[in-house]
C-alpha cells in the first residue's frame, strides 16, 4: 500500500509533461518608479529542471516571490496544469502545488526534523491532540523516499549541517504537496559537498515527475543539472533555451549584457 507520501513520488523516470505544470505568461510588476518585471513570461513541465539566471537586480527573486504568492502581479496571468488561477498567498499557492524553499528556509531550529517538516500543518485528534507518532511516520517516510541523509528524524534542527537543513526544507515542500517546486538559491551558503547533497535531490524531484525550478548564480552546477536555462536582464526574458543548445560563454554574456541575442 501507497504512503500519503509516494502518491507524490512514483520513482519512474518521466519525460517533460506537454503542458506546464506552472505558467506565469506576460508578469509585469513596479515598485515606485522601478520596473522589476515587464511581460515576463516562463513555464514549467513536470519531469523537468529550469534554471533561471540573471544579473543582480534582473527580477528572478521578484518572479519567485509572484509564482509563490509573497508578491502579486499588477498585470498578468498565471496557470497550472493549464487552469488560469489567482495566487494571493503563501497558502493558496500551497494549495495549488506550489512550494518554495527560500534561501532562510524558514525553519525552527530548537525543534525537531519531524516538527518542522509538519509545521504549522500538524496532524491531530479531535482538532485538539497532535498525534506525534503519526510525525514521526510520515517524517521517516518521505525522508527515505527522498534518500536524504539525516541521523534521526528526531534531531533538532540546529544540530544538522546546512545540507541536511536544505534537504529538510525540501523534505517539508514535497510533504506539502509540491508539485512545483522553487528554489531560491539553495546552495548560496554551502560548500561542494553539501550542495552535491541538494543537487541530489534536485534530480530525484525531476525524476519523480516534480517542475523544479532553481535561481541560482553558478553557472557550472547549473549547466550540470538543468535541462533548460532562462535568462532574465532588466524584467525581461532575453533567453529561453535547452542547456544543449547554448554555451556557459554564451549565457554569461547574455546575463552581463555583452551579447543581446543568443546568436550575437
Amino acid at each position: 500500500m501507497k504512503s500519503a507520501v509516494a502518491d507524490h513520488l512514483d520513482g519512474e523516470m518521466q519525460t517533460p509533461s506537454p503542458v506546464p505544470y506552472l505558467e506565469a505568461i506576460s508578469i509585469s510588476k513596479t515598485f515606485g518608479h522601478v520596473t522589476a518585471l515587464s511581460r515576463t513570461s516562463i513555464a514549467l513541465h513536470g519531469g523537468e529542471i529550469v534554471a533561471l539566471v540573471g544579473d543582480n537586480g534582473a527580477g528572478k527573486s521578484t518572479l519567485v516571490a509572484i509564482l509563490s504568492g509573497v508578491l502579486q502581479a499588477d498585470e498578468g496571468i498565471i496557470r497550472v496544469a493549464g487552469k488560469e488561477v489567482t495566487i494571493d498567498s503563501a497558502q493558496t499557492a500551497i494549495g495549488h502545488g506550489i512550494a518554495t524553499v527560500f534561501q532562510g528556509l524558514a525553519l525552527v531550529e530548537q525543534r525537531s526534523v519531524a516538527a518542522n517538516l509538519h509545521l504549522g500543518r500538524e496532524p491531530t485528534r479531535f482538532g485538539v491532540f497532535v498525534q506525534r507518532h503519526k510525525m514521526m511516520r510520515s517524517a521517516r517516510e518521505v525522508i527515505a523516499e527522498l534518500g536524504v541523509n539525516l541521523p534521526s528524524v528526531r534531531a533538532a534542527v540546529r544540530d544538522l549541517s546546512g545540507g541536511q537543513r536544505q534537504s529538510v526544507a525540501v523534505s517539508r515542500a514535497i510533504l506539502r504537496g509540491g508539485k512545483a517546486m522553487l528554489m531560491d538559491e539553495p546552495t548560496a551558503a554551502l560548500g561542494i559537498r553539501e550542495a552535491g547533497h541538494v543537487y541530489s535531490l534536485m534530480r530525484q524531484m525531476r525524476l519523480d515527475g516534480h517542475a523544479v525550478l532553481v535561481v541560482s548564480h553558478n553557472l557550472e552546477s547549473v549547466f550540470d543539472i538543468a535541462d533548460r536555462i532562462v535568462v532574465l536582464r532588466h524584467g525581461r526574458v532575453i533567453a529561453n533555451k535547452a542547456v544543449s543548445e547554448v554555451t556557459r560563454d554564451v549565457i554569461v554574456g547574455l546575463i552581463v549584457g555583452s551579447r543581446k541575442r543568443i546568436d550575437d
